[in-house]
């Protein structure tokens, strides 16, 4: 070989070895500068003390987009909404798949106000309440009171009914006179826990997937409502007001015969499927509520404006199912609640005025969850 063949084939080989890193080295700051993006994206919806968030995405973009519930396999998401990119006037009920970005679909008649929906044993049909029966019509929303006080509608024509995902009522479970609502279903899949005013008050109760076997579980004056089961379908977590002076209880009452709650004052309790060894487990002040079993079954996820002044803004919060270990888990400056574990729990869906322009639309999150 020439001294010149020589090094020409060592000038070759270096360039050669040059370009191979010039190339590599582009390709590492594409793929990092990409990454950076994507973990940017991520960063803007979820504040950082949120460590048992991962990848939070934004599932809706405007409207009041609330309590989503996942599907027994965790694939799609039912939830209630008054959008007017949906077209609805009042809460209907949509179902969705969170994670191929599909476009909501209406399962509710479209006619009068709904909520509460969950989806039953199969994931082909979903229960919730609905005031159609009563009126088609939107039903009127409280005004502002003279007293200040911030309630919520306890519309009389609340039934509870089941429907497919293609929006065809198959079954009527409940039809007595008064509120009937707030309807969950059990891990199990073999009961259902609703809210219903049918005795005076606002108590807890228990059915059939068919709504047969009706059965009392609380009978204590004031709201309970809001009961979701434990993971093994043993127990129910729910929130309630309980009224206990002279003047709180002359207030409940009128304010219940007129339809209506206060739920600024509300403490999580709970308790057997059957209402035996009820227990308080907040004690907090202010309201407490939508809360959710972690799936461990030893701890609660729940909503609270307990640190606040002015009652707002709330926030999520974790406690032992003994009351202990008290854990701050979102850190939003406006709005964080209706939390609900996928059965795996992976996942946690919730509800946000996060990242709305400083608006005030609600919105759906999902984000992974992080022990």
């Amino acid at each position: 070989m020439s001294r010149q063949n020589y090094y020409f084939k060592q000038y070759h080989m270096r360039f050669l070895i040059i370009i191979l890193a010039f190339i590599l080295a582009v390709s590492c700051t594409q793929k990092t500068t990409q990454e950076t993006n994507e973990s940017t994206t991520v960063d803007t919806l979820r504040y950082q003390d949120e460590k048992h968030l991962k990848n939070i995405k934004k599932l809706t973009f405007g409207g009041d987009n609330a309590e989503a519930y996942w599907s027994f396999d965790g694939s799609m998401l039912t939830f209630q909404s008054t959008s007017e990119q949906l077209g609805t006037e009042c809460d209907q009920i949509f179902y969705m798949d969170p994670f191929q970005g599909s476009a909501p679909k209406l399962i509710s008649t479209g006619k009068g106000r709904t909520t509460c929906s969950y989806f039953l044993p199969g994931d082909t049909t979903v229960v919730y309440a609905s005031t159609h029966l009563g009126n088609e019509a939107c039903p009127p929303v409280p005004e502002r009171r003279s007293d200040g006080k911030y309630v919520w509608p306890i519309y009389p024509d609340f039934d509870i009914f089941v429907t497919d995902l293609n929006g065809n009522i198959v079954k009527q479970l409940t039809n007595e006179p008064g509120y009937d609502a707030e309807a969950t279903v059990s891990p199990k899949g073999d009961k259902i826990v609703f809210t219903s005013l049918r005795t005076g008050d606002l108590e807890l109760y228990t059915m059939n997937l068919d709504g047969s076997d009706v059965k009392q579980v609380t009978n204590a004056l004031g709201y309970d409502g809001g009961a979701f089961f434990s993971p093994d379908g043993t127990k129910l977590i729910f929130r309630a007001s309980r009224p206990k002076t002279e003047e709180e209880i002359k207030v409940y009452k009128e304010l219940l015969s007129e339809g209506l709650v206060m739920p600024t004052q509300m403490e999580l309790f709970i308790c057997n499927v059957d209402g035996s060894d009820l227990r308080q487990i907040t004690n907090l002040g202010k309201a407490n509520w939508c809360p959710f079993f972690h799936p461990s079954g030893d701890k609660v996820i729940f909503a609270s404006n307990h640190e606040t002044e002015r009652g707002f803004p709330f926030n999520l919060y974790m406690i032992n199912v003994d009351g202990t270990g008290l854990e701050r888990i979102t850190h939003d400056d406006t709005f964080d609640a209706f939390p609900m574990f996928s059965q795996d729990g992976k996942y946690l869906v919730f509800s946000s005025n996060r990242n709305n322009g400083g608006g005030r639309d609600t919105n759906l999150f999902f984000a992974e969850w992080v022990e």
